[in-house]
């Protein structure tokens, strides 16, 4: 992948799963890497393996946090021409009459506001310097139904909403807007939403987990570092001209457990 070479990215939620291995890929590229991330652990852990990397402790649906994050980016980095949108919460499991308006507001708050106030300070910077890659973690969940998941495939969809509109609002300044579709991830988060998800159905979860791997046409989860690779790609100079896309990285699903 060519041109990811002294790169200054900002990964949201970095401390941990699909965001540490996005941070960890463009470190080993050469890459500049700042992190946030909720969990002060999760970002110590990250220093101590990679000591080179700015990592802050901040909450992407607040405000406040965020501009102190970017300050300190742009402070350290002088500019930013990656920004991955990775932090998400998965949100309640139930019936949306069984949901509360504080749930779904957290949910949404994370997954959507979030990358509305990252990309809102991002923007005026790679404007700027007439160049940056945007990189939205959005989900299959964004472009499928996902019963009993309302609060996060509506948060979900609405992540395709911005990352298209941006596309068409940033490509004449040399922006790029993507986003990427994670199928079921194969981590520690994956396995709280079976938990739940068999919880809300009286099922065992490993009926659920087996469910969430038939539903991908190559009968597989997904491996967190697979959806790095993908962010390296839509990062680097290979794919220049790649633009307003959905990518999902799957093994293809054309639906989810119902």
């Amino acid at each position: 992948m060519r041109g990811l070479d002294g790169k200054r990215v900002v990964v949201t939620a970095g401390g941990s799963g699909i965001g540490r291995a996005i941070a960890q890929g463009f470190a080993d590229r050469g890459g500049r890497v700042a992190v946030c991330d909720i969990s002060q652990d999760h970002l110590d852990a990250l220093q101590a393996a990679l000591p080179g990397v700015i990592a802050a402790r901040a909450d992407v649906s607040s405000e406040t946090d965020v501009d102190g994050f970017f300050d300190l980016v742009l402070a350290e980095l002088g500019g930013i021409d990656v920004l991955v949108n990775n932090a998400g919460v998965s949100g309640p499991t139930g019936g949306v009459d069984s949901l509360s308006l504080e749930d779904w507001r957290h949910c949404t708050a994370v997954n959507l506001d979030g990358s509305f106030l990252c990309c809102r300070r991002a923007v005026p910077v790679m404007k700027a310097q007439s160049s940056g890659v945007i990189v939205n973690i959005a989900s299959t969940a964004g472009v499928l139904a996902y019963p009993l998941r309302a609060p996060y495939a509506a948060a979900k969809w609405a992540v395709v909403g911005l990352t298209k509109t941006l596309a068409m609002e940033l490509g004449g300044d040399g922006i790029r807007v993507n986003a990427i579709a994670p199928g079921s991830i194969n981590n520690d988060r994956m396995a709280g939403v079976i938990a739940r998800e068999a919880a809300a159905k009286g099922v065992s979860e490993d009926e659920v987990r087996q469910a969430y791997v038939q539903q991908s046409a190559m009968r597989t989860l997904i491996e967190p570092e697979e959806i790095a690779d993908m962010a390296l790609f839509l990062a680097s100079d290979n794919g220049r001209h790649i633009n307003g896309q959905v990518i999902a990285v799957d093994g293809y699903a054309e639906t989810l457990v119902t």
